[in-house]
């Protein structure tokens, strides 16, 4: 039988009577690195502080790092590192002072040791003396990746952990993140980047609480059944105009000088579209990307908002 770090079914959490994780189930082996995306309020960030014991879940059962994720949830917590959406590090403090707090917090029994090996693992040496607040997006970044790994956890819940930090920045994180990875550390990554989605060994999607799709990213496209037809030419704009609301059309999106227009009907979209391609645009039909799907997905959800 196989062992994942993460597995997890029916994981529910309502606030009133909106539900906001409606009856999710997730498999996640270890070492691997496992996407979690959807659009803003999906529910995401709450499904990571029910699985590491921030937050206690309406229903569920499952295991989280081979312990009842809602009966051992305190021990989980010692095992697991937790990085949030905003910086959370006292900014009047160095970084070596701020890693030494987290090693005071986890009551390390070698705090030096754990604090100098975080900063060589993330290249801060130099740094240490650096007062947090001082600090670019992407060191922030860095900084708190490293708080996380302090006390060598198994598992890390990185809640959008790129926003606002430069491309070099998010490269360079998603590169610590493989080799971090092929040392045996689990990840399970929230983010709203298509790029970063495609970094991941497997991912999920969520929109509004419903889990609606997961897999690889060649089985999350393929499953999203969408058919794709790239235009270029001339006069794009007054082109998507006329063809955005035709029986068939779902996605009519600009990207740079082209446009891509989608729908799940392939023959409907066909049929609505055919008249436009013996004109002066070009119409070769391609591979559905990650956002094309996406995007279709959410479209397709409902909202759980009232």
């Amino acid at each position: 039988m196989e062992t994942f770090a993460i597995d997890v079914r029916g994981v529910t959490k309502k606030f009133g009577t909106r539900t906001v994780v409606n009856d999710i189930a997730m498999q996640v082996r270890p070492g691997e690195i496992y996407g979690f995306l959807g659009p803003n309020g999906s529910g995401k960030t709450t499904f990571l502080r029910m699985l590491c014991g921030l937050l206690k879940p309406d229903a569920g059962s499952g295991n989280c790092l081979g312990l009842d994720f809602r009966r051992e949830s305190s021990e989980i917590k010692k095992r697991v590192g937790y990085m949030t959406q905003k910086f959370s590090f006292y900014e009047d403090l160095t970084i070596e002072e701020n890693l030494d707090f987290i090693a005071r917090l986890y009551q390390m029994p070698s705090r030096q040791d754990a604090v100098q090996k975080s900063l060589e693992r993330l290249g801060m040496v130099e740094r240490r003396k650096q007062l947090a607040g001082t600090l670019s997006g992407g060191w922030k970044q860095r900084l708190a990746l490293a708080a996380c790994l302090i006390h060598e956890p198994q598992l890390l819940l990185l809640d959008e952990p790129t926003a606002g930090v430069d491309p070099k920045a998010r490269r360079d994180f998603w590169e610590e993140i493989h080799k971090l990875a092929a040392e045996g550390l689990t990840f399970l990554i929230t983010t709203h980047y298509m790029d970063e989605a495609s970094r991941c060994h497997r991912l999920a999607y969520i929109a509004y609480g419903n889990l609606l799709a997961h897999g690889t990213v060649a089985e999350v496209v393929k499953a999203g059944g969408l058919t794709t037809w790239e235009v270029s030419g001339e006069n794009l704009a007054v082109l998507a105009d006329k063809i955005r609301s035709l029986p068939g059309v779902e996605q009519v999106v600009a990207f740079g000088t082209a446009l891509h227009v989608s729908g799940r009907d392939a023959a409907k979209l066909q049929t609505a579209v055919g008249p436009f391609m013996a004109g002066a645009y070009r119409w070769t039909q391609i591979e559905s990307g990650l956002e094309d799907v996406f995007i279709s997905l959410m479209d397709s959800a409902k909202d759980n908002f009232s």
